[in-house]
């Protein structure tokens, strides 16, 4: 199946959107090929803000307006404690809140940026995902990661070498409790490392230290300027470490 041929069969939909690479792709088709597709941004404490922005930036330059609704996914237990099924709850709350909104504006049917290269082995959030019927088009048309990218540079959306980029909660190792505190931490951290230069890196946060991964052709930048990201970052972290085995 051609994305073509799912929106004129499809054409008023809802969808999932972040402003990353797949979504935003969908956003441009669903407009291509003549679709009333309206975008629904749930913003969590697990986002960063440049992500907010980004999502503006690219729906603005297609000329469509998001739909924003704030969302404190903190509140649900199942979300901050952390487990492993954490990505489920948190999916399945961001979905549902979704559906209930573009119901009330009058869209029945969700779609969502999952491609063919996502893998629903050991992915609780597809499973949320699959359970409240949400369609994903470009997983249909067999459309890849690598696929979307080059079509999103064909189209001129600056998203097409956008790194890829997982919420903030992914920072925090498993089993410990996600604090708003945290996050905000984290958010400070790498956009500290992302003026300096740095694209595709995490900070990841157990307990009070951060530990730092990088591409491996950034680690002799990283270690250059070792001593400036240790004085930046030390400010909220007790101990900052690199990570040798890198991303």
């Amino acid at each position: 199946m051609k994305l073509k041929d799912f929106f004129i069969r499809n054409d008023k939909v809802a969808l999932a959107f972040s402003g990353g690479v797949d979504s935003s792709y969908l956003l441009y088709a669903g407009k291509k090929y003549g679709a009333d597709i309206m975008p629904y941004f749930i913003k969590t404490p697990f986002q960063p803000e440049f992500e907010l922005e980004d999502a503006k930036a690219l729906a603005s330059s297609l000329g469509v307006r998001i739909k924003l609704i704030e969302l404190d996914n903190l509140s649900i237990e199942e979300v901050a404690r952390n487990l492993d099924d954490r990505c489920y709850y948190c999916k399945k709350t961001i979905f549902n809140k979704i559906i209930e909104e573009a119901g009330k504006d009058g869209y029945n049917l969700i779609v969502d940026g999952t491609n063919a290269s996502d893998s629903y082995d050991d992915r609780p959030g597809m499973k949320a995902i699959q359970e409240l019927g949400v369609v994903s088009p470009l997983r249909e048309a067999g459309l890849t990661k690598e696929d979307i990218r080059k079509l999103s540079r064909e189209a001129g959306l600056f998203t097409g070498d956008k790194p890829s980029y997982s919420c903030l909660a992914t920072r925090i190792f498993t089993g410990q409790r996600i604090r708003l505190e945290d996050l905000k931490k984290v958010e400070e951290a790498e956009k500290f490392l992302m003026d300096m230069g740095f694209k595709d890196f995490r900070v990841r946060v157990r307990d009070k230290d951060a530990r730092l991964e990088f591409k491996s052709e950034d680690m002799e930048k990283a270690f250059k300027v070792r001593k400036e990201i240790y004085e930046t970052l030390s400010i909220n972290f007790e101990t900052v470490s690199l990570d040798l085995g890198g991303r």
